[in-house]
């Protein structure tokens, strides 16, 4: 049904280049691209052995809006999956403008020198994509991603509005490591350690990092903290369900990470500016993920569930006034790496990657623009998950939650 173009070859590109290879019907012919090729070729060998599918390498730097032009147009790739970081977001979007070839990515953009996850520079790109009848998807992951699609299923199937939603992501995996981030070490601590943000009344509260807790019972993880964080979901669903009154993000952490993550952060390791050591400049936080464990090197290690879900209130369709649903997919880290070598954090990124790119191969979200998630159809999406390896529930709570 159409070539496509990933770049990254990081654990979200290997779990979503495996469930690519899975539905070939969609993805006729897959390339995949980074800086280090070798990285690519051991994903495409792991592709072939379990699959039997071939798919083509290529080195790349994503940076390079020429070389990137170049390989859209040696491959034919009608679609660029962005799984590299998410500071080239906006130079892969440049690419694809140039080249003819539609866009999806699973984070937004964020500066560099700068922990600011917002989607202005990314909009900015709306009136450009569509002079150029091209689509570019925003945040096909689960976090953002699924989050926002279960919110736009809500709002077509159960609720007329949605008053209230509270996202919440609980991850029981146990990988056995003194300290390790489940994603890209440098994208996690920024995210965690930054300030808090969420949508009430109509406008942004903040508060510091790691201040709000709340215990939390979820199904098939159990009680767990969670901490209210900022998440770029919050952004993009308060601009486009105007309605919402208020709308949070929850991350649950053990004990453990929060204490390695404050010292770190204390002693100047999380530190995003250049500071010279040895009459070298270096990146603090850089360094420290040449550290740290690689989170796509913990699939064998890693057992136990994740449980990720919203939870929204609102006025019924049915005119019974208003209600609160719970949906949610739970994930096994053990039978995600059985599937495709990865554990269920890659997993739960790579397989709404692969859908959201479906969707547009498919025609479903082929519209020209720069689009968010729930601003999308959702029913072939979630039709999707269920058979591709992410089912979900959805269950009517007593009332709105209490925290």
């Amino acid at each position: 049904m159409g070539k496509t173009l990933v770049v990254g070859a990081g654990g979200v590109s290997h779990a979503a280049v495996h469930k690519m290879a899975m539905n070939a019907d969609i993805f006729t012919e897959i390339t995949l691209a980074s800086r280090t090729k070798s990285k690519c070729d051991a994903i495409a060998a792991s592709v072939k052995e379990r699959v039997g599918v071939e798919i083509k390498t290529a080195e790349l730097d994503a940076n390079d809006v020429a070389a990137t032009v170049a390989l859209i147009k040696e491959t034919g790739a009608e679609i660029l999956v962005n799984l590299a970081l998410p500071y080239q977001d906006l130079v892969l979007m440049d690419a694809c403008l140039e080249a003819g070839c539609h866009y999806l990515d699973t984070a937004n953009y964020e500066p560099e020198d700068v922990a600011k996850f917002e989607y202005h520079w990314q909009w900015a790109y709306q009136d450009k994509f569509k002079e150029a009848g091209l689509t570019a998807i925003l945040g096909s992951g689960f976090d953002p991603g699924v989050t926002s699609v279960f919110a736009t299923w809500l709002k077509k199937h159960k609720l007329d509005t949605i008053r209230q939603i509270d996202v919440l992501d609980a991850n029981g995996g146990d990988n056995g490591q003194a300290f390790a981030t489940n994603f890209n070490p440098e994208i996690n601590l920024r995210e965690v350690l930054a300030e808090v943000r969420h949508w009430e009344n109509g406008e942004w509260l903040t508060s510091p990092a790691m201040s709000t807790k709340v215990e939390f019972d979820f199904p098939g993880v159990g009680v767990k903290n969670m901490y209210q964080m900022y998440h770029e979901e919050l952004e993009s669903l308060s601009t486009h369900f105007p309605e919402i009154e208020r709308a949070r993000f929850w991350m649950t952490f053990g004990d453990a990470y929060i204490m390695h993550a404050k010292v770190l952060e204390n002693v100047g390791m999380t530190r995003i500016d250049p500071v010279m050591h040895d009459g070298k400049e270096i990146i603090p936080i850089q360094f420290l993920k040449t550290l740290l464990p690689d989170p796509g090197d913990l699939g064998a290690l890693t057992k136990g569930k994740a449980c990720i879900g919203d939870i929204a209130t609102g006025q019924a369709k049915d005119g019974s006034g208003e209600k609160t649903y719970y949906i949610y997919n739970i994930c096994d880290h053990e039978e995600c790496y059985a599937e495709v070598g990865s554990q269920a954090v890659s997993y739960t990124t790579g397989v709404p990657a692969m859908i959201g790119a479906a969707q547009l191969l498919k025609g479903n979200w082929k519209e020209p623009g720069v689009w968010n998630m729930e601003q999308l159809d959702p029913d072939d999406f979630m039709d999707m998950l269920n058979t591709q390896g992410l089912p979900w529930q959805v269950h009517e709570l007593d009332g709105p939650v209490e925290f």
